[in-house]
């Protein structure tokens, strides 16, 4: 059993973790293309459609942090210190978004402002959770266990590349939510940039695949080394797959279909990130059951998570349920 809670909970923190880049990825989405529109009454629909979901959203990231916090103790005082400075960017930008999201909506003359912190709390929120994924996917310095690197180590050509990558990630998110909750002109529009998105994002993907293939050699190991290609192919091939449905989704009209084919590309590409680093919690030196609290400490964090974890998923089900179906212009959030 020492040797599966660990794997346990690693899975439990990667889905956490992914639920919440799912999530709250389509709102900080909307937030990105908010000021493709002009109109009052367009950006109203666009913030009203995740108006009843999107602080639920950011549960599965404190879910996330707490967990790893509580069962993965050594990663977390690594990973902390390693990445102070842009999670607490992340953080402060993640407060501002969510002060402009209320304010805007009370707000009179200082409607414009609340529209361009909103855009700018998303932006800046989306950018530097890239980052941080970078800085992690990249490597942390550790000497004993003990993170022994410098405080910008994190910020790399590597980082920012994957900063940039997922700001049109989410912004296809955002776009094709946008193309499932609404009509008309914003139907129309959120179409238009799911279909130049979705080519952005291709090649944004491309690019950071290649980069870690080219400059690190136990990445390049894992994927095309024997037997492994071709127990990892299926990957890159349901990517191809995944990828031409959301293009068919598009063009043929279809409401639901690319919003779905959105998520299931963005969980293969944390399918290969995964498969890149496992079993370090702490790449490239710390695994997980190096990192791992004590087998009693696990197995009560386990109970307690098994009885609230369905509790959350139930209550995320149905606030989805209760607010399915299109926003229009006059629905309005209270």
């Amino acid at each position: 059993m020492e040797f599966y809670l660990p794997i346990i909970w690693g899975g439990i923190i990667a889905a956490a973790v992914f639920l919440y880049v799912v999530l709250d990825g389509f709102d900080l989405g909307i937030g990105i293309l908010f000021l493709s529109r002009e109109a009052e009454g367009e950006r109203d629909v666009m913030m009203n459609t995740v108006a009843p979901v999107w602080d639920g959203n950011e549960t599965w990231l404190i879910i996330g942090g707490a967990g790893l916090m509580g069962t993965f103790p050594i990663a977390y005082a690594t990973i902390m210190p390693a990445l102070y400075l842009p999670l607490m960017i992340m953080l402060i930008a993640l407060i501002f978004r969510g002060v402009a999201f209320e304010f805007r909506f009370k707000a009179d003359r200082s409607k414009k402002f609340w529209d361009l912190a909103f855009f700018g709390g998303s932006f800046t929120a989306t950018f530097f959770q890239g980052v941080n994924l970078g800085a992690f996917v990249q490597g942390i310095e550790v000497t004993d266990g003990v993170f022994t690197g410098g405080a910008f180590d994190w910020l790399t050509p590597f980082t920012i590349l994957v900063g940039l990558s997922l700001l049109p990630g989410y912004a296809l998110l955002g776009s094709t939510w946008l193309v499932m909750k609404t009509e008309g002109d914003l139907q129309a529009h959120a179409r238009r940039m799911a279909n130049r998105l979705f080519i952005i994002v291709l090649m944004a993907m491309g690019a950071v695949s290649l980069w870690m293939v080219a400059f690190d050699p136990g990445i390049r190991e894992r994927w095309f080394s024997l037997p492994n290609i071709f127990f990892l192919a299926p990957v890159p091939v349901l990517t191809a797959a995944v990828s031409f449905n959301l293009w068919w989704a598009l063009r043929t009209g279809r409401e639901a279909m690319p919003f779905v084919m959105a998520i299931v590309l963005f969980g293969l590409g944390y399918v290969g990130l995964a498969v890149s680093r496992f079993p370090y919690v702490v790449p490239p030196s710390i695994s997980i059951w190096e990192a791992a609290a004590a087998p009693k400490t696990q197995m009560f964090l386990l109970v307690g998570t098994l009885i609230i974890l369905p509790v959350i998923l139930a209550y995320t089900v149905y606030v989805y349920r209760v607010f399915r179906g299109k926003v229009r212009i006059g629905d309005g959030y209270h």
